[in-house]
This record gives structure tokens, C-alpha cells and sequence, in this order.
């Protein structure tokens, strides 16, 4: 099954997470298929937290990927986000 996930990077105590759509089988921080966007949780002053491509999530959504929770409240957030601005 292939999924939307987070797979982790940065350096100890400072993560860094890619979101990644990934086959299921894969470890979390290997291989996967396409990178759609970041998120950066420490992010401060005008760095980005978060940057997601809605159209290629949209894209792999609608061709049978599952989200993970954590990915799915990053989306919902940001397209409420995106709405209102």
C-alpha cells in the first residue's frame, strides 16, 4: 500500500520532517517515491513551518494513497490556513 508520511531528518533535538509518499514496506526514513512538501515544527521568526504541494497530494489522494493521522491534520490545517488568507 502506498501512504503520505513523515519521515524524520535535521539533528538530534532539532527534527526536520519531509512528507513523503512512500510504499508502506519501506522504513520510515528510506526509500520513497515522492516528496510533496515539509514540515518544520521549530520553525521561528518568518521561517516556513509548513509547505505542502496540494496539487500532487490531491494526485496520489485520488490514486489510492493513505494519509497518516499526523499528515492528515498537517493538510487540514493548512488548507483552513489557506482559505482564510
Amino acid at each position: 500500500m502506498v501512504v503520505i508520511r513523515l519521515s524524520r531528518g535535521g539533528s538530534k533535538k532539532r527534527p526536520f520532517f519531509s512528507i513523503v509518499v512512500a510504499d508502506s514496506r519501506n522504513p520510515r526514513d528510506g526509500r520513497f517515491l515522492e516528496r510533496v512538501g515539509f514540515y518544520n515544527p521549530l520553525a521561528s521568526g518568518n521561517a516556513e513551518t509548513l509547505r505542502l504541494s496540494f496539487d500532487r497530494l490531491d494526485y496520489w489522494v485520488k490514486n489510492g494513497a493513505q494519509p497518516s493521522d499526523t499528515v492528515t491534520r498537517l493538510v487540514r490545517d493548512a488548507r483552513s490556513k489557506a482559505v482564510v488568507a
